[in-house]
This record gives C-alpha cells, structure tokens and sequence, in this order.
C-alpha cells in the first residue's frame, strides 16, 4: 500500500506567524537546505520554514526586492545562478561577499536597508578541515568561477593555500577572477588556466553545475590528476556525483557536497538573526561529523 503524501507528524507546522525562507534558485530541485534548516527550525521550536523557489533570470531581481519588502520573509537564501546577480541588491555586504561580489543570503536590516553575505567558503574550508583534509600548505585546481567558485577560491586562499589555479569554460571570467584573487592574497600564487589538465595539484575542486543531470559532462578528468589528489564537489545532489564516482574508481580519496551545507549553517542562522538554531546547529557539529545537521 502506498504511504500517504501528507505525514502529520513530521510535516512542519504552518501558521499565520510562520516566517519563511525562500531559496531562491533556476534550476531548484537539487536544493537539500529546506530539508536541512527545517529539521533543526523544528527541533529549536522555532516557527520558520525553508521553501524552494524557482525564479526565471528576468523577474530575479524585481521577485526578490518585493520578498524582502514582505514582513513574513525572515531572510533569502541564494544559490546557483543568482549568487552573484543578487549582489546587486544589497546595500550592506559583509567582507566575503564584498570580496567577490557574491551573496548566498540576503535579509533586510532593522533599518530596512538590505544586507548581504557569502558563507559557501567558510562552510567549505570548515566541511574539508572537519572531514581531515586541512587545505594550508596545499596546491588546489578550482574548476568554476562563478558565484561559488569564487567564494570557494577567496576562502581557500583565507586558509592557507599556496597556490590555486582556476578553470573556467569563460576564460575572461577566470582571468578576472585570478587577477582580483591575486591582488587580495599577494603571498599566494593565483593563476587561470587554459585547461584543468594543466594543473599538479594536491586538491581538485569541482564548484560548477556539472554533474546534477545524468548526462553533464564530467567538469574535469580525474585520470588527468596526480595519485593521492583529493578531489571534492560541491553539488549536493546527487550526493555521489558522476565525477566522485569516475574519481573514487581510479583510487582517489573524495569528498561530498553536503558537508558544506552543513558548516555553514550556524553562520546562515546568526546572519537571520535565530542564534537558538545557531547554537543547536553547532553543538549538534561538534558531537556528530557524519552528516551531523
């Protein structure tokens, strides 16, 4: 027998006070936060709900300043491909979205000015180091500059790597990409290159959309890599992408989409102003590594 669609006892509770997060996406279907921040929303018994939201690139912009006019929207939550789009409506970016022009979650201050920040890379360093893959010292390939990747990259760079070379089918966008990187971590070497086959590297990184649809291409070719690299994604789903797959058959150690996600939860939930969640979200970080939100 077929279970039911509805499940009262998990479903999260609606009501007139709910206040929602959109995640606003195109495509949207590949988002594990509502799963996410609505379980912990649920165990801190706080009355907030992540919802989906597809939006075409034409309304974006004029969709999301009338949602954040609303007083029933706590907050948005950006991904791909409006993390860098959306940076334009933000009057107040903390430092890691100024630094490369993106934002993945954008609230209105008490004032009513809108303001914006980026925690992909500090989940992402966090993720990596908890998982026991410290990137200081290391040489990192980065396919993908866009939103994420730059993210990704300035985080990377904040930890310690030495050396970072990125890849990106635009190559303005890499090249321009490299140039700012470069001028903002003088001690370190950032290049763009032609190709990812160019690149000795000790971590490969994948932060583009290839690998959500069965049929991508693989972003990179991981029997191009030296032996022992480490090679991660951070799409989410699914969650062994076909370049995890293709790199853990030739021996490769990999490592997951998820874990981004989850370490830069506590981080989205101060910027919303829910440090209940918060310190749920980290005490749960701390007592449980394996998929711990």
């Amino acid at each position: 027998m077929q279970a039911p669609l509805l499940i009262p006892d998990i479903a999260p509770p609606v009501s007139g006070h709910t206040l929602l997060f959109p995640v606003v996406g195109n495509p949207i279907s590949q988002v594990k936060a509502p799963l996410v921040f609505n379980a912990l929303f649920r165990r801190a018994g706080i009355d907030a709900l992540v919802v989906p939201l597809d939006l075409p690139p034409a309304t974006v912009l004029d969709t999301c300043r009338g949602l954040l006019a609303s007083g029933s929207i706590g907050g948005l939550l950006v991904t791909v491909p409006y993390k860098k789009t959306l940076f334009d409506l933000v009057a107040q970016p903390g430092e890691p979205a100024r630094l490369v022009g993106a934002v993945n979650a954008i609230r209105r201050d008490a004032g009513g000015a809108i303001a914006g920040d980026l925690f992909d890379g500090i989940g992402f360093v966090a993720g990596l180091r908890a998982a026991g893959h410290d990137p200081a010292g290391r040489k990192v390939l980065l396919v993908g500059a866009g939103g994420a990747g730059s993210a990704v990259a300035a985080a990377l760079l904040s930890a310690g790597v030495v050396w970072l070379g990125l890849f990106d089918v635009h190559t303005a966008r890499a090249e321009a990409l490299a140039s700012h990187l470069q001028a903002c971590f003088a001690d370190c070497t950032v290049v763009s290159l032609r190709t990812p086959s160019q690149a000795d590297c000790d971590i490969a990184v994948n932060t583009t959309p290839l690998g959500m649809k069965p049929d991508d291409p693989l972003p990179l070719d991981p029997a191009a890599l030296p032996a022992g690299t480490l090679v991660v994604d951070v799409i989410m789903q699914p969650a062994e992408t076909p370049l995890l797959r293709h790199a853990a058959q030739r021996g490769l150690p990999v490592h997951p989409g998820r874990p981004m996600l989850d370490h830069q939860l506590p981080a989205y939930l101060d910027f919303f102003g829910l440090p209940q969640a918060a310190q749920l979200a980290r005490a749960t970080l701390r007592t449980n590594t394996n998929s711990p939100i």
